[in-house]
């Protein structure tokens, strides 16, 4: 089984399955294309987004509807081809896609979650994309708030199936 070192982690073990492929990588991160997404059940509904290759490149990310429950993903015909989407209409969060928003954690105030370029993965062609909106309706800068009615050990995990020890199965 192979394995790779990372930062936060120490080792982590995973399946080729497991990878997503960005093939655009990600915005100032055009070098970096494979990915794991990694949970931890204590911290749900956290996603870290672990790059293959730097171990000390990995992203703090949120559901987008964890963040703002109204949500709606909009993916343009060109991130839809780069994740390989079959149907020219517009993508939606379904079973066979995750939509995540990379959250910032300032050195002073609150954290913040891009909702304008979410992080999309599809969970059938092990595909990503960062969907950068064409639109004023999100911001980069939402205010994560916490949810006081949260039960994060609880929860159920928006990406993982059936391992919940190591690897979120987006």
């Amino acid at each position: 089984m192979p394995s790779i070192s990372t930062k936060q982690f120490g080792i982590v073990q995973f399946e080729e399955e497991d990878i997503f492929d960005f093939p655009n990588g990600l915005p100032g991160f055009e070098a970096e294309h494979r990915f794991l997404c990694i949970e931890r059940p204590a911290l749900r509904p956290v996603v870290f987004l672990q790059s293959i290759a730097k171990e000390e490149l990995c992203f703090i990310t949120l559901p987008a509807r964890s963040v703002d429950p109204g949500y709606q993903l909009e993916v343009g015909p060109e991130e839809r081809t780069l994740l390989g989407l079959a149907s020219p209409e517009a993508a939606s969060l379904d079973q066979s896609l995750a939509c995540l928003a990379i959250v910032c954690l300032p050195s002073e105030g609150a954290p913040t979650a891009n909702l304008l370029g979410p992080v999309v993965l599809s969970r059938e062609t092990r595909k990503g994309v960062q969907a950068v909106r064409d639109d004023c309706r999100y911001s980069a800068m939402t205010p994560v708030q916490p949810n006081p009615t949260d039960q994060n050990v609880q929860a159920p995990s928006p990406v993982v199936k059936d391992r919940t020890d190591r690897l979120a199965e987006v």
